[in-house]
């Protein structure tokens, strides 16, 4: 793209970034976890509302909340374009992740607040900063000879639960996000200022096992030693998840996969994950390999008696939230059986085991030699002069991806954001970089026009 017509637009993005402040900072204003056990319904439901006004302002039509199955909302909206022009569906989710240990964070995690250059806040860049990325790319273009596509806007309410309502409601409706090409907007870069579309996501499952092997605790003193721990039973059953090198291993599942894309180099993935000195990375294979190619177990959570507080007692019953993640090739619904069928099979002493399914999504690969690719490298190159578009994986998962894949499989999907590893998404201190908000939203903006003109011709 020459400078003559890059200009005006990337001045109209920097113009438009105070706004994007302001928004962003009402937006993750809202504690919209989408757990009522954790926060109010109402929080998700304000947030639902926020994301409706600003569709309406935007002079969005049929903008309406969702109801899905899962019992949480999404918000829809349809934009109409210049006739003939190819619709493009923009997707980002408004549900955020709980803020963990509060007392850990430097600033409030729902008062967005800058420092250093960033700007932090539960959400800001995983995923509200998405939504703001494609309204700021919108205006842009809006003021510098209008919108050349159709666009529907579709912002989840519960990706971050994986409780699957929005999939379910697409399945139900599939004419709602039908487009010639879909955006998802809740990846990112693989570095800060290098441009990467992601090209593959690994599936998940997640589910709750429950351990009981006494009708109620015992005295440790008197009965230790020959009562059955339920305690110590789930550690078992959980260490059996690992290999010796911290592999994962359930029995039946593939692991030996490789990525022969971008490589992580190892030392760059110990700053990213702020792993201690002294101690190894688990797992073998390339870096690459571990997180975008193989299926990766994390143990959620442990219900169990805290430290502070606990009684010399046999425990009676124990349960863990645990979490897989499963590469492309991989079907998310066979794993799932999979990892129930080892886990009960490793309960030691016949201890009983149930295992309950909380929530799935398929792993997705993209079809990276589509033209919308092409016009989406173009793009790149030109919000960020001097570097080219580098495609990656993502251990992540985007449940909704594989769903709009069935659903639409003429249609081209790229995914991109503002999660770059300094985000630290789902962690204490989240953030995003204002400078990556500028860019992507000027990169949108040049591939709306890209993408436009190339179906023209």
């Amino acid at each position: 793209m020459e400078p003559t017509a890059l200009a005006p637009l990337a001045e109209t993005v920097a113009s438009l970034m105070p706004r994007a402040r302001t928004e962003l900072t009402e937006l993750v204003a809202f504690r919209s976890v989408a757990d009522p056990a954790q926060f109010p319904r109402s929080e998700c439901e304000a947030a639902a509302s926020w994301v409706a006004a600003a569709l309406r302002a935007e002079g969005f039509q049929d903008v309406a909340l969702l109801d899905t199955p899962d019992g949480t909302q999404s918000v829809y909206g349809y934009l109409p374009g210049p006739e003939g022009a190819p619709t493009v569906l923009l997707y980002a989710h408004y549900d955020v992740q709980p803020p963990l240990d509060e007392s850990a964070w430097l600033s409030p995690p729902f008062t967005l607040t800058e420092r250093d250059g960033r700007w932090y806040g539960r959400g800001t860049a995983d995923c509200k900063g998405g939504l703001i990325m494609h309204l700021t790319a919108l205006r842009a273009l809006r003021a510098n000879g209008g919108i050349p596509v159709g666009v529907k806007i579709i912002a989840e309410g519960s990706e971050e639960q994986g409780t699957g309502g929005l999939e379910r409601y697409a399945e139900a409706h599939p004419a709602l996000l039908a487009a010639d090409t879909i955006v998802i907007g809740d990846t990112g870069n693989f570095r800060v200022g290098l441009p990467t579309v992601t090209a593959m996501l690994r599936g998940m499952t997640h589910v709750r096992l429950q351990v009981d092997t006494l009708e109620g605790n015992l005295h440790s003193g008197q009965f230790g030693g020959a009562a059955p721990d339920a305690l110590a039973a789930l550690i078992r059953i959980l260490d059996s998840l690992r290999a010796e090198d911290g592999s994962t291993t359930v029995e039946g599942l593939a692991s030996d996969a490789n990525w022969d894309g971008l490589q992580y180099p190892e030392e760059e993935f110990r700053k990213d994950a702020k792993v201690l000195d002294g101690v190894g990375l688990i797992g073998s294979g390339t870096v690459a390999d571990r997180v975008w190619a193989r299926p990766a177990v994390t143990v959620l959570g442990i219900d169990c008696p805290p430290v502070v507080g606990a009684t010399p007692s046999v425990q009676a019953s124990a349960r863990a939230s645990v979490s897989l993640r499963v590469p492309p090739g991989i079907d998310a619904a066979a794993a799932t059986k999979l990892l129930a069928a080892h886990l009960e099979a490793k309960a030691p002493w016949g201890a009983r085991v149930s295992v309950e399914q909380v929530g799935q999504g398929q792993p997705f690969r993209a079809d990276t030699t589509s033209p919308a690719y092409a016009a989406m490298a173009a793009a790149m190159r030109a919000a960020y002069p001097g570097e080219e578009m580098q495609t990656a994986g993502q251990g992540g998962s985007i449940p909704l991806c594989s769903t709009l894949a069935a659903l639409y499989p003429e249609a081209e999907i790229l995914l991109i954001g503002l999660s770059e590893p300094q985000a630290q998404i789902h962690a204490v201190n989240e953030s995003v970089s204002p400078e990556e908000l500028e860019r992507l939203s000027l990169t949108e903006a040049l591939f709306l026009r890209n993408y436009a003109a190339s179906r023209a011709g």
